[in-house]
This record gives C-alpha cells, sequence and structure tokens, in this order.
C-alpha cells in the first residue's frame, strides 16, 4: 500500500508557503536546459528594466565642488569642500546640510577625518591647515562653533591632505611631500625628490606606512614615513591626477589619468600596469574604490560616471544625467551600496552602486530569488543574446561620437604601424605593447 509522511506536504500554520516535492533526476527533465535559458534571458531583462541608479542630490554649495571625504565609522555623515572655500557637513539620511563653514580663502584642495572620526583637516590655496569638530548634530551659527579648533600655516602650496588610519598623523603636499602630526605646528618629516609640485596624495590602507603621490611632471611617487627619503619613482606618458590604494591589497593602486585611461600598478613591480582601465573619452578626474576592494568607480571630464572590476579592462556600469557636468570628486560608501559624485554644477549625487539592486528589506524568498536569477545569468552569460542585453548602455550623443573618433584613432595608429614594420628592414621596427608605452622610464 502507498504512503507517505504528512511532514513533507502539510503546512504546520496557514501563514506558510505550500511545501513542494521535487525530484531532480535529470532523466525525467529533458528540457531543463532550455527552461533556464529562458529564466536567464527574462532575469537579464528585468535587470535592464529596473536599473535606475539615481537616488538623490545635495544642494547647497555656491560653487562647484573641488572634494569629497567620507566619514570612518558612521555612514551618514559626509563632508565636502567647494571652490569658494566653503566646507559642508551632511547628513546623509535626511539629504540636509547641518554646518557650513567658510574654511579657506581660494579652492578647497583636499580634506580627511581622523582616525576616530571626531574631527577633520581641510587644505586650501591661503597655505592653512584647519582642523574642525566633525559633529554631525546641528549646530547654532556661533562664532565657537564655527571656528576650527586648530590653525596651522604653512610655508609652501597645499593641493591635498590625507590622514593615518590609526595614529594622529597626516600628510600634505604641495611644492614638498611634509609628515604632520595633530599635536604639533610644524611638520615632523619633509620629502622631496627633484622640483616636481605634488597635486595629490594618500596614505596606504593596508601597510599604513606607505604613501604614494601623483606629481605635475607625470610621475607617480612613493614615500615611507620610515625613511628619511622617497622610496622609488615612475614617469609616465601623461599626467596623473587622482590616486587610490586598494583596502584589500597592500601592494595594489589605481591611477586616474589624462590620457582618458586608468591603470592599476602593483607596487612590487612597477615597470608595467597590472591592468589598464579604457572607455572614458576624457580625462579623468578621480578614482574611488569599493570597500571590496573588487571594484572602483572614477570620474571624468566627459560628465560620466563609470564603474569596473579591478580584472577587467571595460567598465560594468555608465552613469550620466542631462545636468551633471565635469565629474570633480568621487567616493564609494564604507556599505559598498552608494556612491558620491559631485561636479562643477554645485551638486552633490547620491547614485546606487549596482544599479538595479532592491533597497531596503528583502523576504527570505526574495533573497532566494535573487541568488537564483544571479546564477542563471552567470551560467548563460556567454550567450549572444543575454551577453547583448546585459552590455547595453544608454550614453549621451558626444560620448558615442567621442568614442567613435577614438575607434578610429586607433586603427590608424595601429594600421600605420603595421605599414611601418612590413615596409621597413626585419627587426628594425620593434613591437612595443600599449602596457610598455605608459611608462617613461624608473627611478629608485
Amino acid at each position: 500500500m502507498l504512503s507517505r509522511n504528512p511532514d513533507d506536504y502539510i503546512r504546520d500554520t496557514k501563514t506558510e508557503y505550500h511545501k513542494l516535492q521535487r525530484n531532480y533526476n535529470p532523466s525525467i527533465h529533458p528540457f531543463e536546459e532550455q527552461r533556464e535559458y529562458v529564466r536567464a534571458l527574462n532575469a537579464t531583462k528585468m535587470e535592464r528594466i529596473f536599473a535606475k541608479p539615481f537616488l538623490s542630490d545635495l544642494s547647497g554649495h555656491n560653487d562647484g565642488i573641488s572634494c569629497i571625504a567620507k566619514h570612518p565609522s558612521q555612514l551618514s555623515t559626509l563632508v565636502s569642500g567647494s571652490y569658494d572655500g566653503e566646507i559642508c557637513i551632511w547628513n546623509l539620511p535626511t539629504k540636509t546640510c547641518t554646518r557650513k563653514l567658510i574654511a579657506h580663502d581660494g579652492h578647497v584642495r583636499g580634506i580627511t577625518f581622523s582616525t576616530d572620526g571626531n574631527r577633520f583637516m581641510s587644505v586650501g590655496d591661503d597655505k592653512v591647515v584647519k582642523t574642525w569638530i566633525s559633529n554631525s548634530q546641528e549646530m547654532d551659527d556661533d562664532e565657537d562653533d564655527m571656528a576650527p579648533i586648530n590653525t596651522i600655516l604653512s610655508k609652501t602650496v597645499l593641493t591635498s591632505i590625507t590622514h593615518h588610519r590609526r595614529d594622529p598623523l597626516f600628510a600634505t603636499c604641495g611644492e614638498v611631500c611634509q609628515l604632520w602630526e595633530e599635536t604639533r605646528n610644524e611638520p615632523l618629516k619633509t620629502l622631496q625628490w627633484g622640483a616636481d609640485t605634488l597635486h595629490h596624495i594618500q596614505f596606504n590602507l593596508v601597510e599604513n606606512n606607505l604613501l604614494a603621490a601623483c606629481t605635475s611632471s607625470r610621475s607617480i611617487i612613493l614615500y615611507d614615513r620610515r625613511e628619511g627619503k622617497p622610496l622609488r619613482k615612475i614617469t609616465m606618458t601623461m599626467r596623473p591626477n587622482f590616486l587610490s590604494w586598494n583596502p584589500m591589497e597592500a601592494f595594489s593602486f589605481t591611477v586616474a589619468n589624462e590620457d582618458y585611461n586608468l591603470y592599476t600598478f602593483d607596487s612590487r613591480n612597477l615597470n608595467l600596469p597590472k591592468r589598464i582601465h579604457e572607455n572614458h573619452v576624457a580625462a579623468v578626474t578621480c578614482v574611488d574604490y569599493a570597500p571590496t576592494g573588487k571594484e572602483f568607480v572614477s570620474g571624468s571630464y566627459d560628465k560620466t560616471i563609470r564603474i569596473y572590476e579591478v580584472e577587467k579592462t571595460n567598465s560594468r556600469e555608465i552613469y550620466h544625467t542631462k545636468r551633471q557636468q565635469h565629474i570633480t570628486a568621487i567616493a564609494w560608501s564604507l556599505d559598498n551600496k552608494y556612491i558620491f559624485s559631485g561636479s562643477d554644477e554645485m551638486n552633490i549625487r547620491i547614485w546606487k552602486a549596482y544599479a538595479s539592486e532592491k533597497l531596503g528589506p528583502l523576504k527570505p524568498r526574495e533573497k532566494d530569488a535573487m541568488r537564483y536569477n544571479q546564477a542563471l545569468k552567470q551560467k548563460f552569460s556567454t550567450h549572444p543574446q543575454i551577453k547583448r542585453i546585459a552590455k547595453h548602455r544608454q550614453v549621451p550623443k558626444y560620448v558615442y561620437r567621442q568614442q567613435d573618433l577614438l575607434k578610429q584613432a586607433k586603427e590608424k595608429e595601429k594600421r600605420k604601424e603595421t605599414n611601418r614594420r612590413l615596409n621597413s628592414k626585419p627587426g628594425s621596427v620593434p613591437y612595443v605593447s600599449q602596457k610598455e608605452r605608459v611608462i617613461v622610464r624608473e627611478d629608485e
């Protein structure tokens, strides 16, 4: 006599879902592959339909945004500086500016938080380093509340600032690289290599004693605060604008360059870049890593934001709006969900890190369905139709035209080099890869 256990098919309560019996024997599912392909195709189409990355904007500045700083422990606090010397402290959940500080005469060149996040330092065109209380609560416009708690006058021009991850130390750059302690008004150490002007500097987040700086002479310089001199220097064909260390790999960093590309380097071998990231059609101005270390986001002079995977050449996502102008500052939130961008038209925009991600609490069945769809898309990602739908993006007309022009220029250069090699003596025109052309020389 046939029998079955009631626990296999009867619900315990009315609120539970019905229990289903499944037989995974492949012989009785001859069309399983076809059904999964249709589901993967539908999941890919739905992902593109619900890809709406723009969330909100923060308006309150009276001039273009020059820099952005994330709070090291609070997701709700963001600090931004502008070209008119004003600093705003933002409360992200309410999207309001809690404090406005008239900080510097001229541009605010850099902002960085202290280790505990209770203070932040700013530098500007007036050669002054100011330390402020980073209280995100709304405060009265009292002179004591709006004044810095410490002011340091530098002897040289300052263009950027970065803070050590654990110790009360920070570094500034300009004509020289200077290491400071928060309790002193004189630099602990001054490091210089030639007559280069440094325009950006950043501490390594893993190996805390290492720093890297970008110079106006197309160079990248590595420093060690334990040494009395710079460590290494590489000179590129075009100027690096911004630099960001990988928060999960002590030896990797990515450089935003003037030649429309980004370059990922391994600090143990600076002869060649480890990866070249393309797709931008104008100078790349800023870059920031995700907290996972697997992706990074870049902003460019072409008014677009692109998200790259570390091991891939082409971007996986592009963000743009009609009114967005040149991107000058970019940041990836510490919860890996949001991206903040500052641009010339005085706005800070908030984007999703994953364009089609559903925000807010999810039910267990929703999580299971999302994981299942993601696995299907990964399984069929190389199929032509799914690949075409997943890669398709709408871009502005000027970006599309510029991409076409750049493609023609590259083909012309390649064709010219091929013709030179064919019409020259064998071996007289050696082959030089794109990675080898990036680095002019390396000094130690």
